[in-house]
């Protein structure tokens, strides 16, 4: 991408993102991602009404009058976006590629986290990590995170999302929230490839156990329609964007029908997998609006939280 069309292409994020978090996301990011926990403030009188469980006795007995604790909320998190930059991630049979829909939602995601005085940092991988943003905070720095996810140039084709998530672990001893942005397509595990019941891939499987404990991890799954079912189009050419090779295809026969259920089996694996370790996720596609998903994903988890 030209050094012209990286910077417009940057303002016309910006712009949008901005107007989409003042507008849409206001407080809401706020609510559901919750800093380190609470911290001593100051002490005022007590007033009818207040906790008698915040009265501060030490402060009481020396004035000789009633005093309570005050506590605000240690805001500052970290927030990593881990952004899958395989060659299948240049796929996209509408108006936007899966990588383009990335971009978009990890600069609102990024706005997001400014906006609340938090720390925005970046790991970009593919079947190994290729880059890696440390954390920091202020606009300039968001700005540098989109401009490396829009205009980086991958040395790999390839996809291994565990590498991604075993860097985090290595790089990031606090608590942070981390959005993993992917398409899941990876290279099936070995062994006989059973469409009813795909096989799990145990080190991506270890990985996600591992990370949820440490942080709160969020999957997102950012898809386009015709890999999750090819449609009954008889003979066809396909390329497969990671390896390169050619094949001519019969969407009609078996194979078509196999592959549907293979991807239908492997994505309720996923999703079943997810549910299990109590993970917050998103599954978005390339033919529908996500900023209606990101809204409704945000006000499922501020009720859940609620409860």
């Amino acid at each position: 991408m030209l050094a012209r069309d990286l910077i417009g292409k940057i303002r016309k994020i910006e712009i949008y993102t901005n107007r989409l978090v003042n507008d849409q996301l206001a407080g809401q990011y706020h609510s559901v991602f919750k800093g380190r926990g609470m911290a001593f403030a100051e002490v005022r009188q007590y007033q009818p009404g207040d906790d008698i469980r915040l009265i501060d006795w030490n402060v009481t007995a020396r004035m000789n009058d009633v005093f309570i604790k005050l506590f605000t909320e240690e805001r500052e998190m970290t927030v990593m976006l881990l952004v899958d930059m395989s060659a299948s991630n240049l796929f996209g049979t509408y108006s936007q590629t899966k990588r383009e829909i990335a971009a978009e939602l990890a600069a609102i995601l990024a706005f997001s986290a400014i906006k609340n005085n938090d720390r925005v940092g970046l790991i970009i991988f593919t079947d190994e990590v290729e880059k890696f943003v440390p954390p920091k905070k202020g606009k300039k720095h968001v700005l540098r995170v989109i401009s490396e996810i829009l205009a980086y140039k991958p040395r790999s084709r390839k996809t291994q999302v565990a590498a991604g998530l075993e860097f985090l672990g290595r790089i990031t001893k606090r608590r942070s929230v981390a959005f993993l942005l992917t398409d899941f397509l990876e290279e099936p595990p070995e062994g006989p490839v059973d469409p009813g019941r795909p096989l799990p891939n145990a080190r991506l499987d270890h990985a996600f156990r591992v990370m949820s404990r440490k942080h709160d991890l969020i999957p997102v799954a950012i898809n386009d329609p015709l890999e999750e079912e090819l449609p009954a189009l008889g003979l066809i050419n396909l390329r497969d964007y990671e390896t390169g090779e050619l094949l001519l295809f019969d969407s009609s026969g078996p194979e078509a029908r196999a592959y549907n259920l293979y991807m239908r089996r492997a994505r309720e694996r996923r999703n079943m997998l997810f549910r299990r370790l109590k993970m917050d996720f998103m599954q978005l596609r390339t033919d529908e609006p996500y900023v209606g998903k990101l809204v409704d994903f945000f006000r499922t988890r501020q009720k859940r939280m609620r409860r």
